[in-house]
């Protein structure tokens, strides 16, 4: 393809020519509806599940909610992987070749939730032992989980698919898809729940026939993909594409495993140090799960904000627009900043009431939980710079540095301070892991984002240029 016509093609995709603001709205919303779709799938089942089953109940979900963060990881990876492959070549007017990104996208996304619920299902016991269940809670998470691992292809298909469907330009059908699962699934566990009296087998029942249906709107969609025709070639796994969507992937999904890793010893660490202190096992496990879900929907609006810019940033990258590459991280950016600090508010306002919506609890349940839910958040207010940033670099084609940032927070700094604190300080310790590793991991953004901007050319060159 001459020159000529990359830029004139470049000219007409609505990435490289529309203003930078339009773009993030038109992008970012749907976005962040999706994505807070998907932390209510969490959400529910455990306001259900509290006010039906209570403590040990509450417990049970955040036992098992690291099987969901392997989900996100995968479909992520994948997703956001073969959605900014996607996009970076159609920047760069490679269209024939972008095709092949999406097919094979989709292909993993299938196949590696078919590979997670087989393991799941295989080793659920030993499994759900290593994330830290205590005997009371076990059978609570051996019957949710067993349903749950079920949906697991059609949780990843759904949640990478949606990625694909937004590079394709339809971000308000990658909200929808998630929109209806969700809308079932809260139907479905009211009735089963609490009419039909099902406790945790009824909240997961209702997750995966939510799932399911998602995953079939998005698959009529991708066989309709209206960028490109997609066909049975496309679909074809090939080893250069996937490791390539692998790559550019890596960052968010070392940042899902990441968070996978640090749940598992934070709830090892809840249950070995809260059984030492007077709130005992279930307390602090259960507290710490709602804290971590309600952290989601913070964190839901801010990657949704980082996924909304992907598509903006992948082809304005590849186009060699550079002044709209910096304009589109800066307003990402703020939109974060202003997020995170209304989420500060809400959380340092509000714990007590949150922890209300979970169901009731002793005296030492809400006091454990207050604390925990002020002290754990306290730096929130800086936590979007991270998670943007990170998307960033993998948007750019540089997956390296976002597999280093996404590491920062979770595997450099919080893990070994959540290793650390409690052997000094018992059960209080792990509620300062948190702030004290979200500070780090700010100071760490900047930097990098900075030395970033700084060697990256000034003004907007052609794509034709050598």
């Amino acid at each position: 393809m001459s020159g000529e016509n990359k830029e004139m093609q470049k000219k007409g995709n609505p990435l490289g020519v529309e203003p930078i603001p339009s773009l993030l709205v038109q992008f970012a919303i749907p976005s962040i509806i999706a994505m807070l779709v998907s932390a209510l799938y969490n959400i529910v089942d455990q306001l259900f599940i509290g006010q039906a089953v209570g403590t040990l109940g509450n417990a049970a979900t955040n036992v098992a909610f690291p099987l969901s963060t392997s989900c996100v990881a995968l479909a992520l990876m994948f997703g956001i992987g073969g959605a900014s492959c996607f996009n970076l070549d159609m920047g760069r007017g490679e269209k024939e070749k972008a095709v092949y990104y999406i097919g094979n996208a989709i292909t993993c996304l299938f196949g590696a939730g078919l590979i997670l619920c087989i393991f799941a299902q295989i080793f659920l016991t030993p499994m759900l032992k290593v994330f830290g269940a205590p005997d009371d809670v076990l059978p609570y998470a051996q019957a949710y989980v067993r349903v749950t691992s079920i949906g697991f292809p059609f949780l990843i298909l759904t949640t990478g698919g949606g990625h694909l469907i937004r590079a394709d330009g339809s971000p308000r059908m990658a909200m929808i898809c998630n929109l209806t699962g969700a809308i079932i699934n809260t139907i479905l566990d009211a009735l089963f729940v609490l009419v039909f009296g099902w406790g945790m087998t009824g909240a997961a029942l209702a997750t995966i026939i939510g799932q399911i249906i998602s995953a079939f709107i998005v698959i009529r969609y991708l066989l309709h993909f209206k960028t490109l025709p997609l066909g049975a070639k496309h679909l074809r796994p090939q080893g250069k594409y996937v490791i390539e969507v692998a790559q550019i992937g890596m960052a968010s999904f070392c940042n899902q495993i990441a968070m996978m890793v640090v749940q598992i010893v934070m709830n090892n660490s809840l249950t070995y140090y809260g059984a030492l202190s007077v709130y005992g096992e279930s307390i602090p496990l259960a507290c710490a799960g709602i804290v971590v879900k309600v952290n989601q929907v913070f964190f839901s609006i801010v990657i949704g904000i980082s996924q909304g810019n992907q598509p903006v940033v992948s082809f304005n990258y590849g186009a060699r627009n550079y002044d709209r590459v910096r304009k589109a991280y800066r307003l990402a950016i703020i939109a974060g900043s202003v997020i995170s600090i209304i989420s500060f508010i809400v959380f340092q306002t509000f714990p007590r009431q949150i922890l209300a919506l979970f169901g009731t609890g002793t005296p030492e349940y809400f006091e454990f939980g207050t604390r925990f839910f002020r002290i754990y958040l306290f730096f929130v207010w800086v936590d979007a710079l991270q998670p943007i940033t990170s998307t960033f670099f993998t948007s750019i084609g540089k997956p390296a540095k976002g597999v280093f940032l996404s590491l920062t927070r979770q595997i450099i700094f919080f893990l070994p301070l959540l290793l650390i604190l409690p052997y000094f300080m018992g059960v209080e310790g792990c509620t300062y892991v948190a702030p004290i590793a979200d500070c780090l991991a700010a100071i760490v953004t900047v930097i990098m984002a900075f030395l970033e901007f700084r060697s990256m050319p000034k003004g907007n060159l052609s794509v034709s240029e050598s």
